[in-house]
């Protein structure tokens, strides 16, 4: 046997000796062999569900320590906390609003069947009286019941019928009035384009034609003062000029007319066709004073006048035609515009008649004197003097200031900024499209004229090229319905103005007119009501938006005030009334005066049966200002 052989036997024989003897006590690859005197880890008992389960310790995990979360990581824990919080708010709010309309529906339900069982019962308790009266009337007092019974359905038809022959020509009326309005917009577009193609005043002869077809008279005109001797264009200016006085002359003669109706007609459907001349004829009116060749002071009170007899005219056509009687204030209001009407026409009459060509020549070049400025003179310092407002409440027609103070130290705006601020502005009207159409000098604010494209139409507004604040703005939508309260309609106002940046506006005067409120705000601090800084809002009633606003007079006026100390105390200054006068409610309020500012106590309240306001300066105790209120049977005033 050889030595490998031996060597490779006696290898394997050891190796399965110490394989059954000596392996307890040998350390196993990987393991680490127990020591003597350690006992080995018992297993832990554990009961679950009534049983006891052994645990090994070594099977059971430790617990992790709560990781610690960062500053965001909590920040965003809380706002989970806080949104599921809100959701459950918002759930269990929606759940109480389900459960109040239901129980409202309920409530409702249930009223509904009273109603009809107490109108079933009223029903049977008629016919049962009926019967009873039947059975124990004789013939003769049947005769006379039966008699009465069908003169009360022939008088009730005839009253339904008028009521309705009153709605009809209101609703023509207010037709006709808005066609006048369209063509008067339509013909002064035409007359401004001409305007730039030809010489001056044509287009105002233009405009003439089309909404008036007064050509006729107008060769008349000129043939009987015998102005065609002259020459070129002065004689076509002076004809034109010569047209527009003799249809102003026309105009105040109708109105003469109408108001003399008005102050005698007891007629429902007579009110309204008198009502709807006056309205229409004051437009025109006011349409032709702007074509005379006159500086704007000299025309301002009649133009205003002229301009609140129609929207009082039109107030009371709403009254009328909705079946209300005129008021003691709407006939007093008649027979004011009637007193001034007639004054007007006298002195346009006398003018029409003596004018002749040198004196129209002498008005179109501004010569100081001349039988046109005159005339008009004493029309706007003696003919219309009071009362100093009709609808449009206290110092609403104020514009003293020529620059604007407000917007001193803005930058100036661009055509495009201002077509972008536009759409901001106005982003409730879903505005698709913004145009700039030019520029415009209002007081020596200049301003940018833009026009809006909505779904409900086309609407204007100006904005100022310094700041970009809006300054008027006016939709055409119609508003045929009054779905909102004057209270609701303030609210919208207010919203709209704090949209536009004007804050701290308080309302100082409302009226309606049909379905559109009329509102007055004035700037507010520390409870004093500053007059001058004033703006005007239109609301519509049926869709309960803002169509209208004018803010002018705040832009020019406003700016950072201090607010003026009282020498005098309210009660004072209420001493300082006349005897009998009733006051109603009072504040303190800065008013325009004089070409400055006056602290004043005002009054509003009555004297037999008429409706003022009276300023009392909080310094001097003198009288400084009384209003007169004409026509407001529609408005009231806020104090």
């Amino acid at each position: 046997m050889s030595k490998k052989e031996i060597s490779s036997g006696t290898e394997k024989a050891e190796a399965l000796t110490r394989k059954k003897t000596g392996t307890k006590n040998e350390s196993v690859k990987g393991k680490t062999p127990a020591k003597k005197g350690v006992k080995k880890a018992t297993p832990v008992k554990e009961v679950k569900g009534g049983k006891t389960v052994k645990v090994d310790k070594k099977k059971v995990k430790k617990a992790k320590p709560a990781k610690k979360l960062t500053e965001k990581q909590l920040k965003r824990k809380q706002a989970r906390e806080q949104k599921k919080i809100e959701l459950a708010r918002i759930r269990a709010e929606k759940k109480q609003k389900r459960l109040e309309k239901k129980l409202e529906a309920r409530q409702k339900r249930l009223d509904r069947i009273a109603e009809v069982k107490k109108a079933r019962a009223e029903r049977k308790a008629k016919a049962q009286e009926r019967r009873d009266m039947l059975k124990h009337e004789s013939k003769e007092a049947r005769r006379e019941r039966i008699a009465e019974e069908r003169q009360a359905k022939v008088e009730a038809r005839k009253a339904k019928t008028e009521a309705r022959v009153a709605k009809r020509e209101a609703a023509m009326a207010d037709k006709r009035a808005k066609r006048e309005h369209q063509l008067k917009l339509r013909a002064q577009k035409r007359a401004e384009k001409n305007e730039k193609r030809h010489a001056p005043g044509f287009g105002g002869w233009l405009a003439a034609v089309i909404s008036l077809g007064v050509t006729t008279l107008a060769l008349g005109t000129m043939l009987t003062f015998g102005w065609i001797s002259m020459n070129g264009m002065q004689a076509d200016m002076a004809a034109i000029h010569t047209e527009s006085l003799y249809e102003l002359n026309s105009i105040v003669d109708n109105l003469d007319t109408n108001l003399a109706k008005a102050r005698v007609s007891n007629s429902r459907n007579e009110q309204v066709r008198i009502l709807s001349d006056i309205a229409i004829e004051s437009e025109m009116a006011e349409t032709v004073i702007e074509r005379l060749p006159l500086d704007g002071q000299l025309t301002e009170s009649m133009t205003s006048f002229v301009n609140k007899m129609g929207d009082g005219a039109q107030s009371m056509l709403y009254s009328v035609a909705s079946g209300k009687p005129l008021t003691e204030s709407q006939i007093a209001t008649i027979e004011y515009m009637y007193k001034v009407n007639k004054e007007m026409k006298s002195i346009i009459n006398e003018l029409t008649a003596n004018a002749n060509g040198n004196d129209m020549l002498a008005a179109m070049s501004g010569k100081n004197g001349n039988l046109l400025s005159t005339s008009f003179d004493t029309i706007q310092n003696t003919t219309i003097e009071t009362p100093k407002e009709i609808n449009d409440g206290p110092f609403a027609e104020n514009i003293d200031k020529v620059t604007a103070k407000n917007l001193e130290g803005l930058d100036e705006i661009s055509a495009t900024r201002a077509e972008e601020l536009a759409k901001k502005y106005f982003e409730d009207y879903s505005v698709s499209e913004v145009k700039c159409t030019g520029e415009v000098l209002a007081e020596q604010l200049a301003c940018y004229n833009l026009t809006l494209t909505t779904n409900d139409g086309e609407m204007s507004a100006q904005i100022s090229k310094l700041g970009g604040k809006v300054v008027e703005f006016n939709s055409y939508k119609d508003c045929s319905a009054k779905n909102f309260s004057v209270e609701r309609c303030i609210d919208i106002a207010e919203d709209f103005l704090d949209d536009l940046g004007y804050d701290d506006m308080e309302p100082v005067w409302t009226s309606e007119n049909g379905t559109t409120c009329n509102l007055n705000f004035a700037y507010e601090k520390n409870g004093v009501i500053f007059y001058s800084d004033m703006i005007k809002v239109k609301v519509c009633e049926e869709r309960g938006i803002v169509t209208g606003m004018e803010g002018l007079s705040y832009v020019l006026n406003h700016v950072k005030r201090d607010v003026p100390t009282a020498s005098i105390t309210k009660s004072e200054a209420k001493e300082k009334l006349h005897d009998g006068f009733e006051v109603e409610g009072s504040r303190l309020c800065v008013i325009p005066f004089e070409g400055g500012e006056v602290l004043c106590y005002e009054f509003y309240g009555n004297f037999e049966g008429n409706d003022y306001y009276v300023y009392i300066d909080a310094k001097t105790g003198e009288e400084v200002q009384v209003f007169t209120v004409i026509g407001t049977a529609q408005g009231r005033a806020l104090m």
